[in-house]
């Protein structure tokens, strides 16, 4: 009970006390009543002492179990309130996201290429996470895009202070870029690198170490749950620094990637997409290869200034082919710089790009936030006899996020092409490709 209520009802009972003689000057009370009534008084506060004590122990009880006990409205930065707690260690979190993409491509006529207007439902996920007695926690997210269910996260954890220990299907340690959430990203679609080169969740066991401001990441991981069939078998680790320089969070890091075919009959085939991913035309393609093992080296390095951020990567990918003199080595990376156009900045958490949270968000008087990205994204698929085509990728972004949990993007994109797979009529492999994407995305 507040200390306002207490001083209401003591109030209250001497009003009471000292009104009787005012409206009714002929009436006194007996001294022994009016020690009575000061007697009542006085248990009344004791027993409000003693309520007190007994809420405020049951709120500390409560934080330990972590419930919320007469909790004040979130703030409007905060997560949503979505968990269901228990005091036994059990917790409940729903999650969600829905994507809308919608947009053109144009390519030159004579190549014959499918272009025009495209849409697509991009991800249609809903899951549950959450944590279980002992340290454990558990995340699991179906995807319905495409008329198709797949599973994205599949995964049992187990932390115990800076080590983190996971099994189940999760990303492998592959990229900045790859790593941080679809939510978090400035583009509509990652790095071209990231898709061509194959990043995928995979079925696996891997350890974190997180500690002060270095962060460590190893893995085994097979293949994607819809292909354990397959005979993968693979090692990913990746290690990242983030100081600080002042008020500038900083990000270096590197990672390295093996993956064993074991099939005699295994082939790799590397291709991408012109920025959008609702058309399914590529420019780029090595077309099947036969492998025994693909094995891949990245370099990542970010900074976030206030409303300012840049990042870059660079990624080599090479595939040991049987019964070649000279295994081919691809590589694909990109630079990009971004601003905030509002007084926000881009999020930043546990080695990757986070939730940019606006200061303003629409409904409180504010706009939300509002970010303009430059980015240069390059891919080259040709190398020791395979051609498989260059692209050069110019791109523009928009993002304009209302809210903390809702975002409309566009994105425009100029592809150069060198070697493309689709000549023109005249014979001609380089030549240029416009793409334009649009997103409506919400999640909690």
């Amino acid at each position: 009970m507040h200390r306002t209520t207490r001083l209401s009802l003591m109030a209250a009972a001497l009003s009471c006390t000292m009104s009787t003689p005012l409206l009714a000057q002929d009436v006194t009370l007996p001294a022994d009543e009016l020690a009575a009534m000061r007697a009542q008084l006085a248990a009344m506060n004791a027993r409000i002492d003693q309520l007190e004590g007994e809420l405020a122990a049951t709120k500390a009880e409560a934080a330990e179990a972590g419930q919320v006990v007469d909790a004040p409205a979130p703030a409007a930065d905060s997560e949503p309130v979505s968990k269901l707690a228990k005091s036994d260690g059990w917790s409940f979190k729903p999650r969600g996201r829905l994507m809308f993409d919608a947009g053109f491509t144009n390519a030159p006529d004579s190549t014959g290429a499918s272009d025009g207007f495209g849409n697509e439902v991009r991800r249609a996920r809903l899951g549950a996470s959450g944590d279980m007695p002992g340290g454990f926690g558990y995340k699991f997210e179906v995807d319905f895009a495409g008329n198709e269910i797949s599973v994205a996260d599949a995964i049992l954890s187990y932390e115990n202070g800076p080590i983190e220990i996971a099994i189940g299907q999760h990303n492998n340690f592959q990229s900045l870029e790859e790593l941080t959430s679809s939510l978090h990203t400035t583009f509509i679609e990652r790095a071209a690198f990231t898709d061509a080169f194959g990043f995928e969740r995979r079925l696996g066991a891997s350890v974190t170490y997180a500690r002060g401001g270095v962060l460590a990441q190893a893995g085994v991981f097979t293949d994607n749950l819809e292909d354990t069939d397959s005979k993968n078998r693979g090692a990913d680790a990746r290690i990242v620094f983030v100081p600080k320089a002042g008020d500038t969070q900083l990000h270096f890091g590197g990672s390295f990637h093996y993956n064993d075919l074991d099939d005699p009959a295994a082939q790799l085939r590397y291709r991408q997409r012109p920025l959008v991913h609702f058309t399914s035309q590529r420019f780029i393609d090595t077309r099947s290869m036969g492998a025994n093992s693909e094995t891949g080296y990245g370099l990542e390095a970010a900074a976030i200034a206030g409303r300012f951020h840049a990042a870059a990567e660079g990624y080599w990918q090479s595939v040991d082919m049987p019964g070649v003199a000279d295994d081919p080595s691809f590589f694909g990376g990109y630079v990009e710089a971004g601003v905030f156009l509002t007084d926000d900045t881009r999020g930043y958490k546990g080695g990757k790009f986070d939730r940019t949270k606006p200061s303003s968000p629409v409904g409180e008087g504010g706009i939300g936030s509002v970010q303009f990205t430059l980015r240069y994204d390059h891919l080259d698929l040709n190398d020791a006899g395979i051609v498989g085509g260059r692209q050069a990728g110019y791109f523009a972004a928009l993002v304009w996020k209302p809210t903390d949990y809702t975002a409309l993007m566009l994105n425009y994109g100029r592809l150069q092409y060198t070697d493309a797979i689709l000549p023109t009529a005249g014979g001609d492999t380089s030549y240029g490709v416009d793409a334009i994407g649009m997103r409506a995305q919400i999640d909690f």
